[in-house]
């Protein structure tokens, strides 16, 4: 359940997104200069004269009704005065030490970053796939916190991280509160809220002030767009657009992405037609077998049936996929089949950050001729 879980929150994640007011008084953030967000809408980063750094969360979670303020403050120096009285929803010293994330998209940003070796704990430590941090895990360098949505307190308490970063579908989190109440500050990441690739991705600038890397967070990300921006340019090229479905049956229902979301932006980027273009929603939508047969049987391709990994078990499941052109064809596609040491999906964890090596797959698929040499990263053939 929890795999499924992931799967419609950050694969067919969505919400409409709602710009919010502090609605508390005497937060102000006079800018000495404005991080330059280019893409993500989630969250803004500022800097003042007296040189504290200002996070804000807009979007936590789906319909968060107000934002998130934190102040970022130099280990050296102090929070002046003009400032004390505040209500901050964290203050933080800089650069962070000790830290403990809770979502395996956290995860990819520290390794870029070259921080990997800050982080002490983590819920459900068999979720992370990269092997660089799983080699932590089994080291014991990075302590099994219980899960996601029930993080043990007692045990990070007694790991005295210098900050969580924290992962919420809602306002409702005892646990948090709980390590708050302690003094540790907690932070939200809502970097799955966002709904276009590289906003997503864009995400690592949030992560780069609490270790002082914001130049090294924009060179990294002007990089990934670079290579997104050239990818989408080469496929815009090919003569042939493919038609494209995707998602599967979950008990009589088919998930599949919206128009307007995450998953339906890569497609429409690596020149393919997604044969729900037209619909309005970020997340996902709930469809019947019956309307999916009757629009895509005829497909060209199938792109992510779920957390299916071969022909045999899709067919066992549900003979009705056999109706389907792409199945037929075997021109069906899976992220299941990249999995790390101990089953943790790869999409999931590394997906988000590397927008540009999703793109790529997508292309190869569509389009082979466009990356001849490229080698299929998170899409491979189903078995």
């Amino acid at each position: 359940m929890r795999l499924f879980l992931c799967l419609i929150l950050v694969f067919l994640s969505g919400c409409k997104e709602k710009t919010s007011e502090d609605p508390r008084p005497g937060i102000e953030t006079p800018e000495k200069k404005t991080s330059s967000i280019q893409y993500a809408k989630g969250f803004e980063v500022k800097n003042t004269e007296d040189g504290i750094t200002f996070i804000k969360v807009l979007q936590p979670w789906p319909n968060a009704t107000k934002p998130f303020t934190y102040a970022l403050i130099d280990k050296e120096a102090s929070l002046p005065p003009s400032f004390e009285h505040q209500a901050y929803d964290a203050v933080i010293s800089v650069p962070v030490e000790r830290v403990v994330l809770t979502s395996t998209t956290h995860i990819p940003a520290l390794e870029a970053l070259g921080v990997a070796n800050r982080l002490i704990g983590f819920p459900g430590t068999d979720y992370i796939s990269s092997e660089l941090t799983r080699e932590r895990v089994s080291q014991g360098e990075v302590v099994n916190l219980g899960n996601n949505e029930s993080i043990n307190t007692e045990m990070t308490l007694q790991l005295q991280p210098d900050l969580v970063v924290g992962f919420s579908i809602s306002s409702e989190n005892r646990a948090y509160e709980t390590l708050t109440k302690a003094g540790i500050p907690v932070v939200y990441n809502g970097d799955w809220t966002e709904q276009t690739p590289l906003g997503k991705a864009e995400w690592i600038k949030f992560f780069a002030p609490f270790f002082q890397l914001e130049e090294k967070a924009n060179s990294i990300f002007d990089s990934i767009a670079e290579s997104y921006a050239e990818a989408r340019e080469l496929a815009s090229k090919a003569q042939f657009t493919p038609s494209v479905m995707s998602g599967a049956l979950y008990k009589d229902v088919w998930y599949a992405p919206g128009g307007e979301s995450w998953a339906a932006q890569f497609i429409r980027d690596a020149n393919a037609t997604y044969l729900w273009n037209e619909t309005k929603e970020v997340g996902s939508l709930s469809l019947s077998l019956e309307s999916v047969l009757a629009k895509a049987s005829g497909a060209d391709y199938w792109i992510s049936p779920s957390q299916f990994t071969s022909y045999t078990e899709m067919e066992n499941a549900n003979g009705h996929y056999r109706q389907f052109s792409p199945f037929k064809k075997q021109k069906v596609f899976t992220y299941a089949l990249s999995k790390g040491e101990t089953g943790g999906l790869t999409f999931f964890e590394l997906g988000p950050n590397r927008p540009d090596l999703i793109l790529k797959d997508l292309i190869h698929i569509f389009h082979p001729e466009v990356l001849p040499k490229h080698t299929l990263y998170f899409f491979k053939p189903l078995q």
